[in-house]
């Protein structure tokens, strides 16, 4: 490893005195109920079956996890990547990033956008961490209950939930659930959360609804499903395999009839 790393019916009155029944008076049906929703389990299997998934692997790396989700903000996977080969190759140990000059990390990071903000972030990052943990030894986050583990990474500046979720799940592996803009907008689409909800909350009602062997999963599957069907603009509704029981919350175009999704 690189050192960097929810009525009943009666009978009706008249009925009881021989008179005629009024429609007011006639049992009522109970009024058609849709189809229920998918629950979390149902995505997760039937997702997998579509787009399959890889197997997770902590990195075992919770700061240089902790630097590539500063890296991959706004920008995308392929050039956060980037950005986080050329860092880790100028510079040899954390302690080397935190002592260059800024516009050496500005140059190093390039490639992944934002590098004037990025680099000045990072070494504020950087400072914040090794203030706190002089070694550079965050594997402590792996032991410490999830909530305190949360709560230690988003007391740092500049990291809010997805950022902490994100070291924690792909790390060290434990039940924490980023919510990006894939995993979010799917979501509302299913009417897991209200559409009105904050990516923020997001975080913990969703993640309450998983099984901690679920976690990953679910948020492999959407950020899938987000990025090859479920487009914030032009979802293509009629290909969707959850087509059958999604409300499409929020979803303004209309559905074609183009028959049956397989």
């Amino acid at each position: 490893m690189h050192p960097l790393g929810t009525p009943t019916s009666v009978g009706s009155p008249a009925e009881q005195r021989d008179e005629p029944a009024t429609i007011a008076s006639m049992p009522r049906k109970p009024a058609a109920v849709g189809p229920l929703p998918w629950t979390p389990s149902q995505i997760i299997e039937v997702l997998d079956r579509v787009y399959g998934r890889a197997p997770q692997q902590a990195s075992r790396a919770p700061l240089f996890e902790l630097v590539l989700t500063l890296l991959s903000q706004h920008t995308s996977d392929h050039n956060s990547g980037e950005a986080m080969h050329r860092l880790v190759e100028r510079f040899p140990t954390w302690d080397a990033v935190l002592d260059a000059p800024v516009e050496a990390i500005e140059d190093a990071i390039r490639p992944g956008g934002l590098a004037p903000t990025k680099s000045k972030r990072l070494q504020a990052l950087l400072a914040e961490v090794h203030e706190r943990r002089p070694d550079w030894d965050l594997d402590f986050l792996e032991v410490m209950p999830l909530d305190e583990a949360k709560a230690w990474l988003t007391s740092i500046n500049g990291v809010g939930p997805k950022t902490a979720a994100c070291v924690l799940l792909f790390a060290l592996g434990r039940p924490a659930l980023p919510v990006d803009t894939h995993v979010e907008r799917v979501a509302k689409r299913l009417g897991l959360v209200p559409e009105k909800m904050p990516a923020d909350k997001a975080h913990a009602v969703l993640e309450a609804m998983l099984k901690p062997a679920e976690v990953y999963a679910f948020h492999v599957d959407l950020i899938q499903h987000g990025r090859r069907t479920c487009h914030a603009r032009g979802p293509k509704c009629e290909a969707c395999p959850l087509l059958e029981r999604c409300p499409r919350v929020g979803v303004a175009e209309p559905l074609r009839d183009v028959g049956p999704v397989e």
